[in-house]
């Protein structure tokens, strides 16, 4: 189906572990059949990660209580040797996230796989080797409905969550 083409194309499905400490397969547990957000960050970044993850906690609240329940936020570190489950924990608690969005680690190899199969990635090779120039995007989607879009990270939270929210066709809640 062109739902398993996507998903075999797109979503590896790579073993990955929560700032909690928990083991999750990146596909089978966080993707399939749910709407999400993923972003690419790290967190002793000095550019625009601190920004985007501001910008994005004003989305969650914008979101909800659907954040958690019907739309899941994932951010996937792209320094998993330094971003343990513990560091990534801490950054949770010191910008005030709440429940619903995850920060994830993993292998570097796989970490890498994710990064490049989602599109987070430069044209200029020199560019793209060089973690502190990032993309600073966010896809988000319904994978049920192969709904895919992305989005700047700091666009305004209220075009974010209204964009979030189209991907939820036919049912668009008003923000």
């Amino acid at each position: 189906s062109s739902r398993e083409r996507i998903q075999a194309r797109y979503f590896p499905n790579v073993a990955l572990t929560t700032h909690h400490g928990q083991r999750v397969r990146f596909y089978d547990d966080l993707i399939k059949g749910r709407i999400v957000t993923v972003n690419f960050m790290y967190a002793t970044c000095e550019g625009a990660c601190p920004l985007i993850t501001s910008n994005l906690t004003k989305v969650q609240k914008l979101l909800g209580n659907r954040v958690g329940r019907d739309i899941f936020m994932y951010s996937i570190t792209l320094k998993p040797e330094q971003d343990t489950p513990a560091v990534l924990k801490q950054h949770v608690e010191m910008h005030g996230i709440g429940p619903g969005w995850q920060f994830l680690t993993g292998r570097a190899g796989d970490v890498e796989r994710l990064r490049r199969s989602l599109g987070f990635v430069d044209s200029d090779p020199r560019v793209d080797r060089d973690k502190s120039q990032h993309i600073g995007m966010v896809r988000y989607g319904n994978e049920a409905l192969e709904l895919w879009a992305a989005c700047p990270g700091l666009a305004t939270p209220e075009w974010i969550a209204r964009s979030i929210s189209w991907v939820d066709w036919p049912r668009v809640p008003a923000l």
